[in-house]
């Protein structure tokens, strides 16, 4: 596949990218080249290869799952502007 000059202006329209008339150009063959290697990593043979999702394997920290209150409503109040009764305090926004 080969992008021209007037696929790239539109991929950069698309973007919301400015793009002067005499760099589309070089845009257009930045796009070709990284199409290029594209093409070349459809070449790897992949057959057998397990998906990964880190290149050292890992597994996530696990914890009970269980619902509470936390026991920290003073230490988070003590960050509003404005605490009342336990709550936050936010001006009427609706009349």
């Amino acid at each position: 596949m080969s992008i021209d000059e007037g696929t790239a202006a539109k991929v950069a329209k698309l973007a919301r990218i400015r793009v002067d008339r005499a760099a589309l150009p070089a845009l257009a063959a930045e796009f070709n080249t990284i199409l290029g290697f594209i093409e070349q990593l459809s070449e790897v043979g992949v057959d057998g290869v397990e998906p990964m999702t880190s290149v050292t394997p890992m597994r996530l920290k696990r914890r009970e799952d269980k619902v509470t209150d936390g026991n920290q409503q003073a230490k988070v109040l003590a960050n509003a502007p404005d605490a009342r009764e336990g709550f936050f305090a936010v001006p009427k926004v609706v009349e």
